[in-house]
Formats: structure tokens, sequence, C-alpha cells
């Protein structure tokens, strides 16, 4: 068990990282009338801030992304209280008779994402009418950046429930699903353009005060993993006639060439509950894109922190320097038994309650319990168990929590170009190999399943695992996710089973809230198997 007898005085490295926040902390304007503003080029940065707001809401309620993918994944478990409904088991077994009821797990989410696309589109659409002088740079970035949001925003969208309206105008009219094939087109062609006229600034000469804007370096990341998905999950050559792998391979070297990023040399050091006295901060070389958060939500309207995290911390029990969540993410045994003994990211990446010797008491109360949780986004708590996000001023722990969600990170883009067929792939391969096994490492091939195989190892509860199985096909999929175990409801062992045929049958798509499709008057259609 780590000693955690500095745990005091580290507390401020964890925290001063996390103040800085001044780009996410100025209000949004989303109440503005439109006779009034979007005239100014500062009117066009209050309404950007207002998209990276929504941005930042999107996992506020509902299932986060993050957690849903994980459990869909074979890396973790539903969980959650012994005494719970079972919508997580229904996300996990990818089966509604789990839990009829949990028709609108999803509901909170859906309105979140056409929200902050809302708002999106409004600043596109105000573009032409916004005095920009001669600023026309100034004009190009901020079409970047909220073109860059979209992309993002649908991207998680069509991964999750796969048939979606796609809206480019601000409208509220009933929209009919689009072919899944044109929303990667936008996506690809938004993420195209911001990655050709956002500034190509270095990692090291971005200012700290816009730490969370996003980079041409995020765009270029992002257009690899867009394209790595859509062109295995539906079987294609390029996306979306858009971008081809020569072209996406390029991205990721020109961010590796010239984004001045790095990896962390410490791999726990990336994770506050996994390095409390050596965490490196937030604002690191190795973040490409990370959604930011702050402890200052409320119930009054302000939604800055990361709600989400709370699902994944041990089940009612804070036991320093981990706090107290609601045990909704219970990490598969097989995922601790995949690595190494000599893996260093094994214990930054997992709590694991023998291991470290933690005397957790509340079994009884925890569903789906392995003796596992996720280390690497975990609530926190001081050496006399207070919740570090009510010690910043928090309004409570649930909803001021202010881990950042990081995205994309530079190892992410190191093993794309070396997947994508970069000449170099056995020396991004080994770069992050390296620096898992340290003075343990030996060479090993990179070859495609190698690559693969270390995605799972180095993303391990990132909510990327999933999408991974998902886009080397259904069938690979769907084999990997079953599961016959032994897992404890209430401190009583269970059986714990997952089904193949359930995988295949839903395609791996989430439900669509029944809500949506009722208001909807049936226009927007049911995905299989739901």
């Amino acid at each position: 068990m780590k000693s955690h007898k500095l745990y005091i005085a580290a507390l401020s490295l964890l925290t001063l990282g996390s103040c800085s926040k001044d780009f996410l902390d100025t209000e949004d304007v989303t109440t503005a009338t439109e006779q009034n503003f979007y005239k100014t080029p500062d009117d066009a940065y209050k309404a950007l801030v207002g998209s990276y707001d929504g941005l930042q809401r999107i996992w506020a309620e509902g299932v986060a992304l993050p957690t849903a993918a994980e459990v869909m994944s074979d890396n973790a478990f539903g969980g959650t209280g012994a005494s719970d409904g079972l919508g997580y088991q229904m996300i996990d077994e990818f089966d509604k008779l789990r839990s009829p009821s949990d028709q609108n797990l999803f509901n909170g989410n859906w309105v979140a994402y056409y929200k902050a696309i809302y708002r999106v589109n409004m600043l596109l659409g105000k573009m032409d009418q916004i005095q920009w002088g001669t600023n026309t740079q100034q004009r190009q970035a901020y079409e970047g950046e909220a073109r860059f949001i979209r992309a993002f925003l649908y991207f998680d969208m069509v991964r999750l429930w796969g048939n979606i309206p796609l809206i480019t105008t601000p409208t509220t009219e009933n929209v009919a699903q689009a072919n899944p094939d044109d929303v990667y087109r936008l996506i690809a062609e938004d993420l195209e353009f911001a990655a050709q006229n956002l500034p190509a600034v270095s990692r090291a000469a971005q200012p700290a005060a816009e730490f969370g804007r996003v980079t041409k370096w995020a765009a270029e990341a992002l257009l690899g993993r867009v394209f790595l998905y859509y062109t295995g999950y539906y079987g294609k050559a390029d996306l979306a006639g858009v971008v081809t792998k020569a072209e996406a391979l390029a991205y990721q070297e020109d961010v590796i060439a010239n984004g001045g990023f790095g990896l962390v040399e410490n791999f726990a050091n990336l994770w506050p509950a996994a390095s409390v006295e050596n965490y490196v901060g937030e604002n690191n070389k190795e973040t490409v894109f990370s959604i930011r958060y702050t402890y200052t939500s409320n119930y009054n309207g302000n939604t800055d922190g990361n709600h989400w995290l709370v699902m994944n911390g041990i089940r009612v029990q804070t036991i320093p320097p981990y706090s107290q969540g609601w045990g909704g993410v219970t990490v598969n045994p097989d995922l601790w038994n995949a690595y190494a003994a000599n893996d260093t990211r094994r214990g930054a990446s997992i709590i694991s309650i023998a291991d470290e010797k933690l005397d957790f008491k509340n079994k009884n109360d925890q569903r789906e319990y392995t003796g596992y949780y996720t280390k690497k986004y975990t609530p926190m708590a001081d050496e006399t168990g207070r919740s570090l996000a009510e010690k910043m001023g928090g309004v409570n722990f649930q909803i001021g929590q202010f881990q950042d969600y990081v995205s994309i990170r530079y190892a992410d883009v190191l093993l794309m170009a070396a997947e994508l067929g970069s000449p170099n792939a056995q020396q991004y391969f080994d770069e992050v190999r390296r620096r898992a096994y340290g003075t343990n490492f030996t060479s090993l091939a990179a070859t495609p399943a190698n690559i693969l195989n270390e995605r799972r190892l180095e993303f391990a509860l990132e909510g990327i695992r999933y999408w991974d199985l998902l886009r080397q096909g259904i069938d690979v999929a769907a084999e990997a996710i079953a599961e016959s175990t032994t897992v404890q409801n209430g401190g009583v062992n269970a059986q714990k089973t997952i089904s193949a045929a359930k995988v295949r049958e839903t395609r791996g798509l989430a439900q669509i809230p029944y809500t949506q499709i009722t208001l909807s008057n049936g226009v927007l259609k049911q995905n299989p198997g739901w």
C-alpha cells in the first residue's frame, strides 16, 4: 500500500492545477438575444465560450460516455448499489429485459448533446454578420474551435447511438435520423477545417490561461481516431470520402513532429489518485485535448463540475486518498490479470482492494463486486477523509469533482501512428512500452494485434477500449465482451453472464431514449435489439 504521509503537503499541487481554468470560467451568453448580439469579435468569443460550456455539460446527467464505454467493454461491469435499479446491468449486458423500466438512461445526455450542438450551430451561422475587420485569422480560429467541438459531439453520438439526426443549423424542428456516412462526412470536414485553420502553436508555447482550448493538434489527433473507428466499424477504405489512410497518418505524424508533446516520464504521475505526492497536474505535456472541470457546480444552473466521477468511486466508503462514490464501474479481474506484474500501468490504473490492503467494509451494499475499482478517474479525499471537492469549496462531493477528462493523450497519437503504418511504428510502440516497464522493458514487435493489446493496457478505464473493440468488427467485439463469471451481489456470490448474441443483435449500439422517440411522434426509430 502506498504511503500517504505527504498527502496534505501535496494537496496544493493537485488543487492549484485545477484553479487556473480562466477560459472556461467565463459566463456563457446563450441567453443573449440575436438582436443585440453577434456583432463584434468579443461577442463571438463569448459565444465560443458558451460552446465550450455546452461541451462541459454533456455528461452532467444521464450516463457519461467514459463510464458507459467502460461498462460496455470487457474492462468493467455495471456495479452500483445492491438495492439500486438494474440500469447499469442493462447497459453492460445489452439486454433491455434486465431493466425494462430504464428506457431513458441516456436521455439527459441526448438533450445535452443537442443543446451543445445548437450553441455551436448558432455561432457558426452568425459568423458572416460579425464585424471582423482585418481579424480574418481570428475568425478562422474561432470557427475552427467551434467546428472541432461540433465534430467531437457528433462523434460521441454517432458511436453511441449509430442513427442520429444530423443538424447543422440552429433549429428545433423534428429531424429524422441521418445516414451515418453523412454524419461522419461532416465530422471529417469540420476536423479538417480546424486542422487547417487553427494556428500551429506548439504545446509549450500555448499560454497557460488558454489550456483546454482546441488546438490544431487536437483536431489532427481526433481525425486519426475517427478514421480508425469509421473504417473499422463500417468496413470502409477511407473516412467518408474525405480523409484517406495516408492523410490520417500524416496528421498524426504532424502532431508528433511539430506539436511539442511528450510522454510524462512516470505513467502513474498522470493520475492524481495514483501519485498523490508526484501528480504532474492537468496542464502537462502529454495532454492533447481534455474536457475541463471545476469544483463550482451548484444546484442553481452552474454545471462546471465533473458530475460523473462519483460513479467510479469505491462504493459509499472513503479510504484516503480515495473518497466515496457509487461503485458504478467495478473492474473485471481479467483486466488486472492482463497486465504483467512489472507493468507500472496496472497499479496506476486500478485500485486493488487486496493488494493495497484497503479495509473495505461495504461489500454488502455493492453489486457485482470484484475487488477492483478504477484509479485513473476516482473521487479523492484528504487524510482526514474529507472530500477534496468539498475542501475546495464545492457544494458537495457529487457535483463538485474537478478532475478533467483527458480525451486524447500523446501516447494515443503515437499508437495511432504506429497502427496506421508509420515507418517509425516500432519506435513509437517502444516509446509507450518503455515508459510502462522502465528497466524491465523488452522489445515486442509492433504488429497490429500487439498494438491493439497495448492500447487496452495503456488506455484502460479511460473510455477508449470499447470503441477499439467495435472497430475490429462486431464479432470480435462480441466474443471479447461475452462473459460468464462469478461476482458478489451484496456480499453473496452470483453468476454474471453477458451474451455475445446480445452484442451482435444491438450491433454494439446503445438504446435511443424512448422519450425522444415519443417526442418525435415516431420519426426517430429505435436501434435493433432495444
